[in-house]
């Protein structure tokens, strides 16, 4: 089992990357709308233009808030702490909505962190 949680540190790492170059490309879409708003031309289409920047920009901070709690779920997980554990339980379920690939890695997840050997690595150490 131990195998398996590092593969998913790994995959939660990848999944978060690439949230957040999703959220990094959507605030520079984000902020290329805002330049037409700003823009000379910028009347016609102003209110387009403040509606695709706002949308754009508020997708963007939730793609890197997500991909950010990926990427320290997998630290969290790498390093055998009960929060990863927690913290992947509860992103592994708001991942079953993502299809395919986020599915999928729901579905690995709670296979590895819900089965006796995956909850033993992240109990306390007997002292």
């Amino acid at each position: 089992m131990e195998r398996q949680v590092t593969v998913l540190g790994i995959l939660s790492s990848l999944w978060g990357a690439l949230a957040i170059l999703v959220g990094v490309s959507l605030l520079l879409l984000a902020a290329g709308a805002l330049a037409v708003l700003i823009g000379p031309d910028g009347r016609p289409v102003g209110f387009a233009a403040g509606l695709t920047s706002a949308s754009f920009a508020i997708i963007g901070v939730f793609a890197l808030a997500w991909g950010g709690a990926h990427v320290w779920s997998a630290v969290l997980l790498r390093r055998r702490q009960p929060l990863g554990r927690f913290l992947a339980l509860g992103l592994a379920i708001v991942n079953l909505l993502v299809m395919p690939f986020g599915t999928a890695l729901g579905i690995y997840a709670l296979w590895v962190l819900l089965t006796h050997d995956g909850r033993r690595l992240f109990e306390p150490a007997a002292t």
